[in-house]
Parts: C-alpha cells; structure tokens; sequence
C-alpha cells in the first residue's frame, strides 16, 4: 500500500486489528500474533508501505509474547518517538518510511546491540527467502 494511501483504502486492506495496531497505536495481545514462531529464513516489512524493517537473523524469543528483534534493517527504517502513555515511560517504534505503528524498543535484548525492538505481528508482513512467499501477520 502506498504511503499516502487514504483512511477508507487502509480499511478495505488491512483487517480490524492491522488497523487499529499500526494506524491507532494499539497493541495486538500477547501470543497471539501470526509471526511470533516463525522460524524461516526471510524479510520482516511493514504491512502498510512494504518497506523492509527487519531480517530474520535478527529474531529472537524474548518471552514477552510478541516478535521480538535485537536491530533493524538500517538506521533509517525505524522511527523512534517518546511514549509517555499508560503511566510509563517507553519508546515507541513506527515505520520510518509511512509512520505505521509498530511497537516499541527496550534496553533489555542480546548484544550485540542489547535492545529488544517488541513488534506486533498485525504490523508486519514476511517474505520467505527460500520460496519468497508472503505471510502476513
């Protein structure tokens, strides 16, 4: 989808959820997201805009209950923005190509980098590398 892409065509396109997590900056429940346990060999992108955000060798399981990843695609792919919501203080993470919301950043991953980039699988869609078939999350 395009990045200028109107309200009305995100929501013939995407479902209730997609939605609401990456144009509401909601939060799909913990364990349910359809990427979560995905193994495979491939590109993690942005559901809304396609653009590339992480690669599988960067996955991990956090245990937190939803994709967890230790760093992007590039520095440029990522979009940081202070969240002071629900009485906490995080970092929300949205596509730094169309601004979709995808999650938030933590301090707590694996080295190399020690961060835990916590991505709702209702933001993402994977390209697999071997037979370059599209999941959506």
């Amino acid at each position: 989808m395009p990045k200028n892409s109107s309200e009305d065509d995100l929501r013939k396109d995407l479902t209730e959820m997609q939605f609401y997590v990456t144009q509401n900056h909601g939060t799909e429940p913990p364990f349910t997201g359809h990427l979560l346990h995905n193994k495979r060999d491939g590109v993690y992108h942005c559901l809304v805009c396609d653009a590339a955000l992480f690669n599988s060798q960067t996955k991990y399981d956090s245990g937190c209950g939803w994709p967890s990843f230790f760093e992007p695609v590039s520095e440029d792919a990522i979009r940081y923005i202070n969240d002071n919501s629900h009485g906490m203080q995080r970092i929300e993470i949205r596509c730094g190509k169309c601004d979709a919301h995808l999650g938030h950043v933590f301090p707590d991953g694996p080295q190399p980098t020690g961060e835990r980039y916590c991505v709702n699988s209702a933001s993402l869609s994977f390209t697999d590398d071997e037979d370059g078939t599209r999941t959506h999350g």
